[in-house]
Parts: structure tokens; sequence; C-alpha cells
């Protein structure tokens, strides 16, 4: 980032007032009664509503449109382990990111725990006061223990952006790529660089809808993972191959599909070279992907190309699924983000991407014209139809499941 570019995003978060959310009254506080109904003696009325029955926390409060972004710092963005407090900034990013694209009301929590255990008892603690939660930038492999401990003891949606957003965004991505590289993803071969959380969720969401877990070359900093391989961590150890590939090297060879969950720069021209025909590579790492478009299509003309960079086509945004599968979740009241209601997200988002493209994202993106192609298969965020999309296939994946406890509001399809 340029020193330029550095400062703007200093003086962003500092100025007109520090930081970047902030709390505004829903309702009149004006007179003497205003006051004598939001707190004593009038508050004392719904208090008691909420003892009889708990779920009338959600008409009598705003329970119901609120998000909690929660973290301990152990994972920020890709600079590592640097605390809670620091992770300050992006949670609050993210409770910006709540409100802008689904209106969710949306607050930021720093947990400075001693251990994974501590971490769960803090939020499970805490998670009542909550219509949904949104774990971020927890390293793994603390993160999946914490993710699903906290789903069985909280009966909201508990759900870790890092993995499961990346994995619905890059599925919906991958199912369009590899349909205009005229491959099916039940067949592809897939090398996947990386073995953190988000490498993990993608992988098992690629497979849950349709990919060959035995088609899948995982790599970590030791190399392929394979079966004669010990130590490995239960998620790992799910995608140990049966193999005698070792490195990246081998595994790239013919692989129809690259997916870069890493660090910058470690897939080379050269390897590039290797992979099969209309090769689609995904290249996430952030903010220098594990190949730069330019060399990528430098060194195949015929690539389908992806990065999580807004300034390249096809960018893996967070920003597209987050949103709008809390939205619908929280509509139906839903108990949990279940596998179903995910693969309804890639399913929408897939979808959208080959609806004709709105004035809107034409104009916001300074573009001419833009359609279904190499360049453009993942929707763009500042399209306002993922909210009405995404949020209806997920609300009605819940109620079809068994896991909301609404029907569908009055107005949907929202927009």
């Amino acid at each position: 980032m340029s020193e330029d570019m550095k400062q703007a995003a200093l003086d962003y978060h500092e100025f007109p007032r520090p930081g970047k959310i902030s709390v505004e009254l829903s309702t009149a506080a004006e007179s003497q009664r205003d006051l004598s109904l939001a707190y004593s003696p009038g508050v004392a009325e719904p208090v008691r509503e909420i003892a009889k029955d708990p779920e009338n926390a959600y008409r009598y409060t705003a329970k119901g449109n609120l998000v909690a972004v929660i973290s301990n710092g152990s994972a920020i963005l890709g600079l590592g382990d640097l605390g809670p407090l620091a992770s300050k900034p992006v949670m609050e990013g993210k409770s910006l990111l709540f409100k802008r694209f689904a209106g969710l009301d949306s607050i930021d929590i720093e947990v400075d725990a001693e251990s994974p255990q501590a971490f769960i008892d803090t939020v499970a603690r805490i998670a009542d006061t909550f219509g949904g939660i949104n774990l971020e930038d927890i390293k793994a492999p603390e993160c999946f223990e914490i993710e699903r401990t906290l789903i069985e003891r909280c009966n909201i949606p508990v759900f870790h952006d890092d993995q499961h957003g990346t994995a619905i965004v890059t599925a919906a991505g991958m199912i369009n790529a590899l349909e205009i590289a005229g491959k099916k993803l039940e067949e592809a071969s897939i090398v996947c660089l990386g073995a953190g959380a988000a490498a993990h969720a993608c992988m098992k969401l690629l497979v849950n809808m349709g990919a060959k877990v035995e088609n899948i070359y995982m790599i970590d900093r030791t190399g392929v993972i394979h079966s004669g391989r010990d130590n490995l961590t239960p998620e790992k150890a799910a995608f140990a191959s049966e193999t005698d590939k070792r490195t990246l090297d081998d595994a790239i060879e013919g692989a129809d599909v690259f997916v870069g969950l890493s660090g910058p720069n470690l897939l080379s021209g050269d390897q590039l070279a290797k992979m099969a025909a209309n090769p689609v590579v995904f290249a996430c790492a952030n903010p220098d992907p594990e190949i730069r478009p330019e060399l990528a299509h430098e060194t195949r003309d015929d690539v389908i190309m992806a990065t999580g960079r807004s300034d390249f086509p096809n960018q893996v945004n967070n920003v597209l699924g987050f949103p709008f599968i809390f939205r619908g979740a929280m509509d139906v009241r839903s108990t949990a983000i279940n596998e179903e209601m995910k693969a309804a997200a890639v399913r929408a988002l897939a979808e959208l991407a080959k609806e004709p493209v709105t004035q809107e994202v034409l104009d916001a993106y300074g573009l001419d014209s833009l359609e279904f192609g190499r360049d453009y298969i993942i929707p763009k965020a500042t399209d306002s139809r993922l909210l009405g999309a995404v949020s209806t296939a997920v609300a009605q994946a819940a109620i079809d499941t068994g896991v909301a406890r609404l029907p569908l509001p009055d107005n949907y399809p929202l927009s």
C-alpha cells in the first residue's frame, strides 16, 4: 500500500470521529412520557413478558436484528496473532458491512481469553443478547473446536465467516467457472494450497456440492496431505489422499482447479502451465495472490482466474455472503446455519451471476457492459439483488430443514 493510501486509511478510521460504527436511537426519547416508557416505570412491562416467555425478547427488544462480531484476534487478516484489541478495526468493519448491505445492527466484541475454552464460555454466556453470532479472525485449529462447541451450546446462528463465508463464495464461483470451462465439479481434479480454516471449509463445501474427496489434493507447509503422514489434525486427515504425490509441483500436473488460501507468489507460471486445458485458478491470498493475474494470463490464455482483490475481475469477497446469510437466517428465527442453508447460498450466488447485470452495477464499477463469462463468474458486491436472492434462498432452506421457528416474512423477497 502506498504511503498516501496508508494515511488515507488511518484518516478514514479517525475522522470525523474515531471508529466506523455508532449506536442510534430507534424510538422517541423526547418527552417525559417517552422516558417513562423507555425506562422506569414502563420498562418493567416488557421485562415481565420476557420472564414469562423468553421468545418475547424478539418482540420487545432489538435482539432479532442484532449480530455480534466476535474475535480473539488470533488470526487478524493476514497479519497473524496481534491480540484482541488490534482486531477491533476489523470487527468494526464487519459490523459496518452487516449494516450497509443487510440492514442488520451489529456490535463488535473482542475477547481476551487465555484458552479456547475460556473464549467459548465467554461467548456462550453473552449469546442470549444477540440474534446471531459471527466469529471472525480466530486461528486454526482452535477455530474448529470453538465454532463446533458454540453451535452446540447456543440456540442462535453461529457462523465462522473466515471458514464458511469464503467457502460459499468460492463454491459459487467455482461452479460457474467449471461450467464455462466445460467441466463438471464431480469430475474435477482440485489442488488446494493451504490447509487452514478457510481451506478446510472450502474443500468440505465443494465436496457437499458434488466434488469427490479422492480428487482433492490439499497441501500444507509439509507438502501434500497423504494417508502415510502421521500427526494430522482431524480436519487435515479428512483430506488425506492415497497418493505418491508429495509436492505442489507433483499435484498440479494435469489439475483442473487450483485454489490458493496460503500466501503470495506460491504458484509459478511453470506450474500453471502444467494444468489441464481451461484451468480454473482461485488465488485468494490477500493482498498478494498466489499468482498475479498478469502472469497467469501471460502464461495461459485459457485460464479462468479469480482473486481476493477488488482491482481484478472475479473477486472472492465474503461480503457477497455473510450479510445476506444472517439476514435470511434471522428473519425466520433459525436456530443454526446448516449445510443446506450454505448450499442454498452457493446456488443463489451462482445463478445471480448469470442474470443480466443491472445499470447500478455498471455505474458502480465504471463499466459499459458486463455479462456472464470468464471475467464475470461471481456477482459484484454492489448488486442490490444479492439481498433478495441470497436471503430468500437461505431462509427457505432453514424452513425446509426444520431449523426455522418462523415462516417466511410477508416482505420477502427483500429488495
